[in-house]
């Protein structure tokens, strides 16, 4: 291995490091079941930010930065991502996510907290609000539904089949095929910065890829759209859109396509509405960090 490949390797180590322990020092944190929680801000509403697959704190960095000025913030991070050792025992752990979530709100006293998700953590916060809709306040979905895109075309056999594909397909995958995975994903569907795939895919590849499968695999094998029927909160699911990936994969939607197939699989949700960030991948508020707090602190301060 070439000087120059062991230093790039190395600034991408300290830069992964860096970020993922910002605000540690000074942000109280413990374990709720299998949740990891860090406390930021006093004061104002309160909202539980919720990162998505394989995601840690990290994720909610700037939004952390700037909602602690006002509010109180909760940052969990699912056990098995970020370093966190993965949930011991059997059961679906998307259910013991959602009862140490209930437990967090309770033992806390949070009064009807805004539930903030990306990806994953949305799908959890949306089932959240339909089974506990006398808990939330409101949910916000950073392109996390209630099923995932695609998979409500067939019946639960055949989503359990391909979930269970997935997930041996990736506990099979070495440490290092794992990592090469996570900078491809960030390339191609993550972000549309270059090079912010490369500094974010080490932090993802942090992660259990044991865990990071068993929870992919219990996303893509459920179907929520029931639960949205007792949610009361109001719900706004942000969709990010790209043209230029629009244009180049072979199914091409427009921006109201798009959105239109977004509300569909919400449709069973009372209050519900998309609003589309665009040029934007999945992690919004990385691609479009502005456009992203201004669109999350308007729904926070409306509800």
């Amino acid at each position: 291995m070439s000087h120059r490949i062991i230093r790039r390797l190395a600034t991408l180590a300290l830069a992964a490091c860096a970020l993922s322990t910002l605000h540690a020092a000074d942000a109280p944190s413990w374990q709720v079941d299998t949740l990891k929680v860090e406390r930021h801000g006093s004061g104002g509403h309160a909202v539980i930010l919720i990162p998505g697959l394989a995601g840690g704190a990290w994720v909610w960095k700037d939004t952390v930065a700037d909602l602690e000025k006002r509010d109180t913030v909760y940052v969990v991070t699912l056990a098995g991502f970020d370093g966190t050792p993965p949930p011991s025992g059997d059961g679906q752990w998307l259910d013991r996510a959602d009862d140490a979530l209930a437990r967090l709100i309770a033992d806390r006293h949070i009064a009807h907290p805004i539930l903030v998700g990306h990806s994953l953590g949305g799908t959890l916060a949306l089932r959240f609000a339909g089974r506990h809709p006398d808990l939330v306040g409101g949910v916000v979905a950073v392109d996390g539904l209630p099923v995932f895109p695609g998979m409500e075309r067939v019946d639960a056999t055949q989503r359990a089949a391909i979930a269970g594909g997935l997930r041996a397909q990736m506990e099979s995958a070495t440490p290092e095929a794992f990592q090469a995975q996570q900078l491809q994903y960030m390339k191609s569907v993550g972000t549309l910065d270059p090079s912010i795939a490369e500094r974010v895919a080490p932090l993802n590849a942090r992660s259990d890829r044991k865990a990071v499968a068993r929870y992919m695999a219990e996303d893509v094998g459920a179907d929520f759209r029931p639960d949205l029927k007792a949610a009361k909160a109001p719900i706004l699911e942000i969709m990010p859109y790209s043209q230029a990936d629009a244009n180049a994969g072979p199914v091409k939607l427009t921006q109201a396509q798009k959105t239109a197939y977004y509300a569909s699989l919400l449709a069973d949700a009372p209050n519900a509405r998309v609003v589309p960030i665009a040029p934007s991948r999945h992690y919004v508020m990385l691609d479009q960090p502005a456009t992203f707090l201004k669109t999350l602190n308007a729904f926070i301060e409306a509800h």
